[in-house]
């Protein structure tokens, strides 16, 4: 045995160890819609950088442990621990074996749960999972950056052995937990005060967003935290990732994206903005820097409803930020515009709920905000409007869903509430 191998050995029995003795962190317990583990399928655990990911693969195991599961097949390994570092996946593959010299009445008779942390440190570590799953009784969850766990990358790496879980910021539900505050089972059956009070903190969420570490600061500290995000997905998810040498151009267009959240976006408009100001930079860069920021969660794209690919692409999308809390962080107008941050908490809560979304453009020039199409087949229409008490706002907003009601016949439509807006409609499975 080589002297590295030894010493990489010894260090993951140790990190073992640790992960089987020393206490699960507790954290606010996240809600992902759908299921989680597949039978087969090592899960992958995507989203934003700081969105949770970490977390909740200790979530998954409190869960288990809460289930009976006991704490020795309930494994974790963050490869980003510095004593790890360089490992190789000849050195990985010691993990199991060392495992299971310690445990052996449980090889082959038991189902172990790995949760392994950054995982794509390791070079190679897609051939080392596709082996345990064959080996092994075992369920497998990895999680890492969103600048080496790309979606598509993993269903690529994996050959259709991954099973992807996305996770976003903090929902409005799981904010108001995370705060200590009840959250009511139903927003049809509460008394003015109680009603008024959830309202308030809504407009708060929208204000402050979801992102865990944000939660509780005060508006200067919150806003650098999240400046800070931002900067880190451009520079390691898009620029180092992706050999990007264009930082002006990908700045403009961060800035320019998250500070018009729900707009429609053209690259040839921008392109020509870009242009004017004497930045150099091709139309395909601008549309290259766009599918990267959406690749690393930093904005979601919704594109036009059509009946086409080339109708679909001719047409301005809409792009949104991860989060609504990004929005006051970029908007220079200096004004709340609780209308755009209402539209993207609703689309990041179609996407929680794995909905396939595009937007509606009627005949008449109407625009609808969102058809849905849920995972089991539903479509609805759903559009968005923060404040629809003048009769003149709430005929319009209407008058757009008919339109759209008319292209669509089994969409079910979500009109505008008369006195501001839904605070959160409660559906979706626990994490399990």
């Amino acid at each position: 045995m080589s002297r590295d191998l030894h010493a990489y050995r010894a260090r993951l029995v140790e990190k073992l160890a640790e992960s089987l003795a020393g206490p699960i962190p507790e954290a606010t317990p996240r809600r992902v819609h759908g299921t989680v583990a597949l039978a087969g399928k090592a899960t992958a655990v995507v989203g934003m950088r700081r969105a949770g990911k970490t977390t909740f693969l200790h979530q998954l195991r409190r869960e288990r442990l809460a289930r009976g599961v006991p704490r020795e097949r309930l494994a974790y390994v963050n490869f980003e621990d510095e004593q790890l570092a360089g490992i190789t996946v000849e050195q990985l593959r010691a993990l199991p074996e060392e495992f299971y010299r310690r445990f052996p009445g449980l090889r082959q008779r038991e189902t172990v749960t790995w949760c392994l942390d950054e995982i794509q440190t390791v070079p190679g570590w897609e051939r080392f999972i596709r082996r345990l799953l064959d080996s092994e009784r075992v369920e497998i969850f990895l999680s890492g950056s969103s600048a080496a766990l790309l979606s598509r990358e993993i269903a690529t790496a994996m050959r259709g052995r991954a099973w992807e879980v996305l996770l976003h910021p903090f929902g409005f539900e799981e904010v108001l937990r995370h705060q200590g505050q009840p959250v009511p089972e139903s927003a049809g059956f509460l008394s003015p005060a109680e009603r008024s009070a959830l309202e308030r903190a809504f407009l708060d969420f929208l204000a402050a967003g979801g992102f865990p570490e944000a939660q509780g600061l005060d508006t200067a500290t919150r806003r650098r935290l999240l400046r800070d995000y931002v900067d880190v997905a451009m520079l390691r998810d898009v620029m180092e990732r992706h050999g990007i040498a264009n930082l002006s151009a990908l700045r403009w267009l961060v800035r320019h994206l998250l500070g018009n959240a729900a707009s429609l976006f053209s690259v040839e408009k921008f392109y020509g903005d870009l242009k004017s100001q004497g930045l150099r930079v091709s139309k395909d860069t601008v549309h290259q820097l766009l599918a990267h920021l959406h690749d690393c969660f930093l904005v979601r794209i919704v594109w036009m409803e059509a009946g086409s690919e080339r109708q679909r692409m001719v047409h301005p999308r809409k792009v949104y930020p991860v989060d609504p809390g990004l929005i006051p962080v970029f908007d220079r107008t200096g004004r709340a515009n609780v209308g755009h941050a209402l539209e993207t908490a609703v689309l990041i809560e179609l996407e929680r709920r794995r909905a396939e979304t595009t937007y509606i453009k009627t005949p008449g020039g109407r625009e609808v905000d969102f058809l849905a199409r849920a995972p089991a087949g539903e479509v609805e229409l759903i559009h968005v409007c923060a404040d629809a008490t003048e009769p003149a706002t709430a005929k319009r907003e209407l008058q757009a869903l008919e339109e759209a009601a008319a292209l669509f016949p089994k969409a079910t439509s979500c009109s505008p509430p008369t006195n501001g807006c839904w605070p959160f409609r409660e559906t979706g499975s626990d994490a399990s």
